[in-house]
């Protein structure tokens, strides 16, 4: 699986589909990282709750890694790479 994200809703959905490919329950992705079932839930609902250490915990028990990359050329530039914090 590769996947490009540039906005937190996409995060959710993507961390769901990963917890099933791997064939695990929320309860037992949530045993791995010694959380509650309900945070694994919240996570995936609301990936903006996600800390980034909490993150990196959750794509490595998935089984999955973080790679960051110049944007390819030809990108629409109009999307602020600049976060509204």
């Amino acid at each position: 699986m590769k996947q490009v994200i540039t906005i937190t809703q996409q995060l959710g959905p993507l961390l769901q589909a990963a917890r099933k490919s791997a064939r695990l329950s929320q309860t037992e992705l949530a045993q791995r990282l010694g959380v509650s079932q309900s945070r694994i839930s919240a996570m995936e609902l609301d990936p903006g709750s996600v800390s980034f250490e909490q993150f990196l915990a959750l794509i490595s028990a998935l089984g999955l890694e973080v790679l960051v990359q110049p944007k390819a050329e030809g990108l629409d530039e109009s999307v602020s790479s600049t976060p509204d914090w």
